[in-house]
């Protein structure tokens, strides 16, 4: 290990408390404890370790914070509650808000206080976020707002929204987006929580906008620039996504390989070991490309063999442990929860279609 990950793991190790893996199953949803690690984090520079101080970073290069950000999740350092403000709004404020957005909004969203929504997809639209409906039609100074979002992650409890909106109905349908900060306590918003099947603290929510009023300050980025705006948020959720998943698909076959797999098991297993792997090289590749200034296109084959292989782990585990394994609340959570792996930050067949398009160079079916 560095010497930053060296110190990143002694100040976690002096933040956690002392019985925090003995009693994991509880601090796991500890809502306080995850505000304070937010705080604590942010104060001491490893909310997003390549940032300036500032905003809550430390200036470290590209590798350095990709070992923090696998030594967090190793050590199973608490969760940050609202994990799309740092991990995809953020990012997207830093780079495309004016110095009044970032000034005003930058901090209290790193440190935790105000907390984010991600309004993109739609009822009609499914996976194509570009064939979104909701419309922003200028008026003045103010953009009015009519439309419909859907699994709108913990909207009920958030400040903000990074909103996308067409602002160009006569436009290309990825020409005419724009992304808006919305109020969520504005005038004719209205949030809906949709029941979980799980146990969950990420609720997803429906989000009516009735004539919602928008001051064209809040514009994020250029006027129908909202594409460029989304797909570079979306990057560093992906990032973050391939480290996460990599270590729950680690944790994931340690409970397979301690069930004891019977011999015909044993072949799948060595595939997802194997997988694995593949995913750490992948994401270490991805990384020298990135720090080379060289397009990276692992990208999108990070997030699909990520997601597909963690859903495959937990079926594995699940099948070692028999019929007795719906009985167990742990292995029951990591099941359903990897069930939304090959959905969340960008859907296995939109991923597919990319990789088949984009990188294999094959025709549009």
């Amino acid at each position: 290990m560095s010497a930053v990950t060296d110190e990143f793991g002694a100040w976690l190790t002096d933040f956690l408390p002392k019985d925090y893996y003995g009693r994991y199953r509880e601090y796991r949803w500890d809502l306080g404890l995850r505000r304070d690690y937010q705080r604590a984090a942010f104060e001491a520079g490893w909310i997003q370790p390549t940032w300036p101080r500032e905003h809550g970073g430390r200036s470290l290069g590209l590798r350095d914070a990709m070992e923090v950000r696998i030594e967090s999740a190793l050590r199973s350092a608490p969760k940050l509650p609202n994990i799309q403000g740092p991990g995809v709004a953020g990012p997207g404020i830093r780079q495309f808000g004016t110095p009044a957005q970032v000034d005003r909004l930058l901090v209290p969203l790193l440190r935790g206080d105000e907390w984010w929504a991600l309004g993109m997809s739609e009822p009609e639209a499914g996976s194509d976020f570009a064939g979104l409906r909701t419309r922003a039609e200028r008026d003045g100074d103010t953009f009015r707002v009519s439309g419909h979002k859907i699994w709108t992650t913990q909207a009920h409890l958030s400040r903000w929204c990074t909103l996308y909106a067409r602002t160009d109905p006569d436009a290309p349908k990825h020409r005419g987006i724009s992304c808006l900060i919305l109020d969520l306590h504005s005038s004719g918003v209205t949030i809906e929580p949709i029941r979980m099947a799980s146990i969950s603290d990420e609720t997803f929510c429906e989000v009516f906008l009735d004539d919602v009023e928008v001051p064209t300050e809040n514009l994020l980025g250029p006027l129908n620039g909202g594409w460029g705006v989304a797909l570079s948020s979306l990057q560093h959720e992906r990032q973050m996504i391939w480290v996460m998943n990599w270590v729950e698909i680690k944790r994931g076959l340690d409970a397979v390989r301690r069930a004891r797999p019977t011999d015909d098991l044993c072949a799948e297993l060595g595939s997802l070991l194997a997988d694995a792997e593949a995913l750490r090289a992948t994401g270490y590749r991805a990384l020298g490309n990135e720090m080379a200034g060289r397009p990276s296109p692992e990208a999108d084959v990070l997030k699909l063999l990520g997601s597909v292989t963690l859903q495959r782990v937990w079926d594995l585990a699940a099948v070692t442990e028999g019929q007795n394994w719906v009985s167990d609340p742990d292995l029951l959570f990591e099941r359903q929860d990897a069930l939304a792996a090959t959905i969340y930050g960008g859907t296995s067949e939109v991923q597919r279609n990319i990789i088949a398009e984009r990188l294999l160079g094959l025709p549009k079916g």
